[in-house]
């Protein structure tokens, strides 16, 4: 019989076609879609409806938080906000919802007590696979690991760990007057080894003498500080895009496991250690049972890496930062010299804290590294809690809005230390007439979430200085730029420096 296919052919033929055409159409429909969304979500941002229209700022912030990002990969975040500042004001937009303000006020009401809370962008620093940390914590469960944390950074505390200083600062010191070369010695790079053994020391007392020796072990130094960071720039980043922050949780980093199993191998070692060292671990795990119900293990080991991340990161920064300045301004690393020299004879030992306290020129140029440079030079925001807003310096601020209160313009501002408050002065420490606002000096942060660590990095920052100062002659390197160091100074949350080249002379 015979059958007519032709319909069947032309029917294949057809829907053959159809295919390539379907696709188009819908690749164009999600096209059409995206652009229109992404062109709504735009002009809402820039528009009088959005609850942050009011507050000025550049207009590529205003639309994403991509520009913040992009800003922290740089390591500039603190540079181009302060800039912002200067343009727009005290109040400016930094993100669709977030704003930076510089204000003394604002500093007690958003981070004292009653304050603001934390949130997204501490958020996107939790750890979904190990527990959390006292940076991330809040509420009650900062308090109490807080309590846990003050016993192991009191006075007394503080006295112990002197001999622990003492021994990696006479280390450095070795490190430094017998480099190969004295013209070309990496005063910053020698500085972090010594801030990271020490806390290595200090938060595991099992491990002096034996534990992290980025000062005399090279490939402890290749081993452990890459790994830091390259974590520390990838946590910047994402911080700024919650969504994407979530994501990454949920992808293995090697640097973020590597980090992770560093901490535990330190943990596991203070277990099975004997010694009877008050050192933080001590503290943290309530050895002394001052506790109704004892910390968990895993919160000791998580707050264990974050004192020797962030505890070294912080003094590090400091004390190369306040060498930069004081070599950059010969007459007062003389006068400092000095002053080291009269507290400090021949034959007495400058590692001794007990002079410290009377030595106003160390501790004022301490305070004016501090503040030119800060450990920290943005910091994380708060975040105002859902309810209703705040005013905040003045502004109506809607809820669920971030909230940043960058130390780095906060000590640049004119209208909390003048004169000059680009330069160098530590006589505005020393003289009554030219007294800063010490609320607006916030290089440690403020309230019931200010850093820990502050009286300890003050203490490491003091004793090295009178160490090195009392026996080396120190002067930049010959064709090192100083000037661009400053632009070297990466903001990753904590600090990451470039090469600081001096010259050494024992005296």
């Amino acid at each position: 019989m015979h059958m007519n296919l032709e319909p069947h052919y032309k029917a294949l033929r057809y829907s053959s076609c159809d295919v390539p055409v379907g696709i188009a159409l819908i690749l164009t429909s999600y096209t059409y879609f995206i652009s229109s969304l992404c062109l709504s979500i735009v002009l809402y941002r820039l528009s009088p409806l959005h609850p942050l229209y009011h507050v000025p700022g550049p207009t590529l912030w205003r639309i994403s938080k991509l520009m913040g990002a992009w800003m922290s990969y740089t390591g500039h975040q603190h540079l181009y906000m302060k800039r912002a500042h200067d343009k727009y004001g005290p109040v400016i937009r930094t993100g669709p919802n977030e704003v930076s303000v510089v204000d003394a006020d604002a500093v007690v009401s958003v981070l004292g007590s009653g304050g603001l809370p934390k949130g997204q962008f501490y958020e996107a620093r939790k750890d979904p696979r190990a527990p959390l940390n006292l940076v991330v914590l809040q509420g009650e469960g900062h308090a109490n690991r807080r309590r846990l944390w003050n016993r192991g950074m009191s006075t007394e505390s503080l006295k112990e760990y002197e001999a622990i200083i003492a021994k990696r600062a006479t280390q450095l010191l070795d490190c430094v007057a017998s480099a190969p070369d004295p013209n070309i010695v990496d005063l910053a790079a020698w500085i972090s080894y010594f801030s990271f053994d020490f806390m290595g020391d200090m938060a595991c007392a099992c491990q002096f003498g034996g534990g992290f020796e980025l000062l005399h072990n090279e490939a402890d130094r290749t081993n452990i500080w890459p790994i830091i960071e390259k974590f520390a720039v990838t946590a910047s980043i994402y911080c700024h895009i919650p969504w994407a922050a979530h994501s990454m949780q949920l992808i293995r980093l090697p640097s973020r496991d590597r980090l992770r199993q560093f901490g535990t191998d330190n943990a596991l070692r203070r277990l099975k250690s004997t010694t009877t060292t008050k050192d933080l671990w001590y503290h943290l795990m309530d050895e002394a049972g001052l506790e109704k119900t004892k910390p968990p293990l895993g919160d000791v080991v998580a707050d264990g890496a974050i004192a020797v991340v962030a505890g070294a990161d912080t003094a590090a920064t400091a004390l190369s930062s306040l060498f930069f300045l004081l070599l950059s301004h010969r007459k007062y690393y003389q006068a400092l010299q000095e002053e080291v020299d009269a507290h400090f004879p021949l034959g007495a030992d400058p590692l001794d804290t007990g002079s410290h306290a009377d030595m106003p020129l160390l501790n004022a140029c301490i305070n004016e590294a501090l503040r030119l440079y800060p450990p920290v030079t943005t910091n994380g925001p708060r975040q105002v809690p859902r309810g209703g807003g705040r005013i905040i310096a003045g502004v109506f601020i809607p809820e669920e809005t971030q909230v940043y209160l960058p130390p780095y313009s906060h000590h640049r501002d004119p209208r909390y230390f003048s004169p000059s408050p680009e330069k160098f002065m530590p006589e505005r420490w020393t003289d009554p007439a030219l007294a800063p606002n010490a609320t607006a000096f916030i290089p440690f942060s403020y309230g019931p979430s200010n850093c820990v660590g502050r009286n300890l990095a003050k203490q490491e920052i003091s004793m090295v200085a009178c160490l090195l100062l009392s026996r080396l002659e120190l002067r930049f390197a010959p064709g090192f730029d100083a000037a661009a160091w400053p632009q070297q100074l990466y903001d990753h949350f904590i600090t990451t420096k470039g090469p600081l080249m001096v010259s050494v002379k024992k005296r």
